[in-house]
């Protein structure tokens, strides 16, 4: 065998290899919750290690979003537009919650670093990110899943995204909320 064959197929090899190692896996543990459900209630540390709970947040919408990793390209891109339209979340009466595996203190960095001021909450034990069906893998490192769980005033799921393209979600989620809003009697 030559050396030129010989290096392509090692190369072919090794190229196979890695494809198989950095694809990503959606399996969660747990089903995924769906619209009209209760959403599962959770305490969570913040960036700047204050508990966050869903419940202390009845009577507004939550915007619960799930995301891979701080720091990384796509979700800078997320992050950043829920923090420009924050004001408009505001109006609506709504709060952006954002929730991945990294620790407090890597919430912390990336908060002051991208000027973020709407909590992200540390899961590194998985317990919320599982509960929400939003479990992933990419190759051995476990990740949540960029979902996202639109939760209204009363508790339940409202709406759910998955797998959702950073760059327009922040006006999807928007258009939602103002949609429901609508369609939403207040009690007289």
């Amino acid at each position: 065998m030559s050396k030129r064959v010989f290096f392509f197929s090692a190369a072919a090899v090794l190229l196979a290899a890695s494809m198989y190692t950095i694809k990503v896996t959606a399996g969660a543990d747990q089903p995924m919750p769906t619209e009209g459900q209760p959403a599962p209630n959770f305490t969570l540390p913040s960036q700047d290690g204050t508990p966050v709970s869903l419940a202390s947040y009845r009577g507004k919408w939550v915007v619960l979003y799930f995301y891979p990793k701080d720091m990384t390209p796509g979700c800078t891109i997320e992050a950043h537009n829920f923090q420009r339209d924050q004001a408009k979340f505001d109006a609506a009466n709504a709060v952006v919650l954002g929730v991945s595996v990294d620790t407090p203190d890597s919430h912390k960095q990336f908060c002051t670093k991208e000027g973020l001021s709407f909590h992200l909450l540390a899961d590194p034990e998985h317990k919320v990110v599982d509960a929400y069906g939003s479990l992933g893998h990419f190759g051995p490192v476990t990740i949540a899943n960029r979902n996202t769980f639109l939760i209204d005033p009363q508790g339940n799921i409202a709406q759910v995204w998955t797998k959702v393209d950073p760059s327009v979600h922040s006006a999807q989620v928007l258009s939602a909320i103002s949609t429901k809003q609508i369609s939403v009697k207040p009690p007289q």
